[in-house]
């Protein structure tokens, strides 16, 4: 059978099959129209004007100050399944998201370059944009990751409620920008997620994973690929417009606003993330700590052994003969002092 007939009959089946062709079924069941019909319309697409965006925003600080002062004198919430939820949905749809980004990056990177998928229209194609608009709205699901922390108790810091606001707000303006290199970003980003989500689940779980420094170190890996994409891309816009013949590739599209508002929110997440790692990871009190905390560990174990040795003992030579011996030992030790 000749390659022409192959795909002729597995064509259509492998096409039924694809992540895009699942993803649309849902789509269509959901929105009653094709996700292939979807246009990103800055005033009729829910929460593309800047209006709802500020309000929305403005609501998620109100909301977490507000709920941390009325929950200062009060019990904490467990909310142990809710938090599972909220972390294995966060799991799951980080990954369907990054599938489906791949899906539709990695022939148009092998036909198209790299470059062009950066700075001109294979990086923001119908579908594309899409999927830009879906991650830019999981944005404001992630704001419940605040909202866990301040009904259980748990400390707000500047880095988290920050990264929170100005994420939403950054998708936000790279999606009404019309961004090609927003891709790199957003992927890098879903695999990060795909990663801590899945972490604060089994912790959730009760289960203990030990790499939870590693996040974090992915999250500054991730911002420093970004920018280096993102400096090179505005970089590229900039050296056009005032004519620097010879220092650029061409010229990437995308608004201005969106262009600074990314590289400065990013530099600032690149910071900020190197301060906490610092901070939590490498100053000497926290490894100091770490250690104290090591020994402690052994000091419980080496307990528990020599307490189930104990019993082995008791259940082998008898309790009165074991109480014996330990009776020996004891006037041994005063008889010593």
């Amino acid at each position: 059978m000749s390659a022409s007939a192959i795909d002729a009959v597995l064509g259509p089946a492998i096409q039924m099959a694809s992540p895009w062709s699942l993803f649309d079924q849902v789509w269509t069941t959901i929105m009653g129209y094709s996700a292939d019909e979807f246009h990103f319309d800055q005033e009729k697409t829910p929460m593309s004007t800047f209006k709802e965006t500020g309000a929305m925003i403005a609501f998620y600080y109100l909301t977490i100050f507000t709920g941390y002062q009325w929950m200062k004198n009060r019990e904490p919430f467990k909310l142990s399944t809710l938090f599972k939820i909220h972390n294995f949905m966060l799991t799951a749809v980080s990954g369907a998201l990054l599938v489906l980004f791949l899906e539709q990056l990695i022939p148009s990177i092998w036909n198209n370059g790299l470059y062009k998928c950066i700075c001109s229209k294979p990086g923001w194609t119908d579908k594309l944009v899409v999927l830009y608009y879906l991650n830019y709205l999981t944005k404001y699901v992630e704001l419940l990751d605040t909202v866990f922390l301040v009904l259980k108790k748990k400390p707000l810091t500047f880095l988290h409620t920050y990264h929170h606001g100005a994420t939403a707000f950054l998708c936000w303006t790279q999606l009404v920008g019309k961004t090609p290199v927003s891709w790199v970003p957003i992927t890098l980003n879903l695999t990060v997620h795909v990663v801590m989500y899945w972490y604060y689940f089994q912790s959730a779980r009760g289960i203990r994973v030990g790499w939870k420094e590693w996040i974090t170190r992915l999250q500054i890996i991730q911002f420093v690929l970004d920018l280096g994409f993102v400096y090179f891309a505005t970089w590229d816009y900039y050296a056009d417009e005032w004519g620097l013949d010879g220092l650029h590739l061409g010229r990437c599209e995308g608004e201005l606003m969106a262009a600074v508002t990314g590289c400065l929110t990013l530099s600032s997440y690149l910071v900020l993330f190197i301060s906490f790692y610092i901070a939590t990871y490498r100053k000497p009190s926290n490894r100091g700590r770490k250690a104290l905390g090591g020994k402690k560990d052994q000091a419980v174990t080496a307990t528990g052994r020599a307490a189930e040795t104990l019993k082995s003992a008791r259940s082998r030579f008898g309790t009165a003969t074991m109480d014996s011996v330990e009776s020996s030992k004891s006037q041994w030790a005063v008889s010593r002092d």
